[in-house]
């Protein structure tokens, strides 16, 4: 597995990135994180305890369904969906299809390594 490398910026600095890439102003470098929150709370939220259990379970069990999961790990199938869906955005979890159309979740990454400027200025990256 691999380590999934998370950044905390504004949405204007994460727009203001985006634009300088796409317009060939910034290339990110390789140890640049692929992933942005727009807060701590916000990664807090995505990562807290019990969603974190949830990515254990998924990578010690493998469960062939998201029915299987919600049975092993004692949750609603809708609320696990939810959960799993927002996960998946972040690429913390891959949601692949599986026999007969079901969803199968797989843990993308072991580890995360979030990277936080405590000194940076909070206008947006030119």
């Amino acid at each position: 597995m691999k380590t999934l490398r998370i950044g905390i910026a504004g949405y204007d600095r994460m727009k203001a990135r985006t634009m300088a890439i796409a317009r060939g102003e910034h290339k990110p470098a390789k140890d640049e994180p692929t992933v942005w929150f727009t807060s701590i709370e916000s990664f807090a939220k995505v990562l807290s305890q019990r969603n974190r259990e949830l990515l254990s379970l998924i990578a010690q069990e493998n469960p062939d369904s998201l029915t299987e999961l919600a049975a092993l790990a004692g949750r609603s199938k809708s609320n696990l969906s939810r959960t799993l869906k927002t996960m998946s955005r972040y690429g913390l979890v891959e949601l692949e299809k599986g026999r007969r159309g079901t969803l199968v979740p797989r843990v993308s990454y072991n580890q995360v390594r979030l990277d936080v400027s405590l000194t940076a200025s909070p206008r947006p990256a030119a």
